[in-house]
């Protein structure tokens, strides 16, 4: 289970941390989407929206890299991969394929890191 952990830790944060950084100073260079698509992402470059979106997800896969702090990581990701799931469900299905890899990873990572989550999931857990 350790290695399995390890190997999804480290996956997830590169996926991130690339995608991330690359929100920051472009260097993969992928066609803009058509339709209603590449409206929405013309908006989030033209206004800076992405680069946000860019530090988020570069810092987030830093934390899992570097294995500290994953929760948190965990926890600010699961906010990115909504939006990544919510945008290949409505927008571009052809990227919804990145959407349930990375949200499978990130859902067997919660579950691996349950205890830091028990005030979230368990009922009997309560606040001191």
């Amino acid at each position: 289970m350790k290695i399995a952990v390890l190997i999804a830790r480290i996956l997830l944060g590169l996926v991130f941390v690339v995608f991330g950084f690359d929100k920051i100073i472009p260097f993969l260079h992928a066609p803009m989407p058509t339709g209603d698509a590449g409206a929405l992402m013309v908006l989030m470059f033209t206004h800076g929206w992405i680069k946000f979106y860019g530090f988020v997800e570069t810092a987030s896969g830093l934390l899992l890299l570097f294995g500290r702090y994953v929760p948190l990581g965990l926890t600010l990701l699961a906010g990115v991969i909504t939006n990544i799931l919510l945008f290949g469900l409505t927008l571009a299905p052809s990227g919804l394929v990145i959407g349930l890899v990375v949200g499978l990873l990130e859902a067997f990572l919660v579950y691996a890191y349950r205890d830091s989550f028990a005030g979230i999931f368990d009922r009997r857990a309560q606040p001191s």
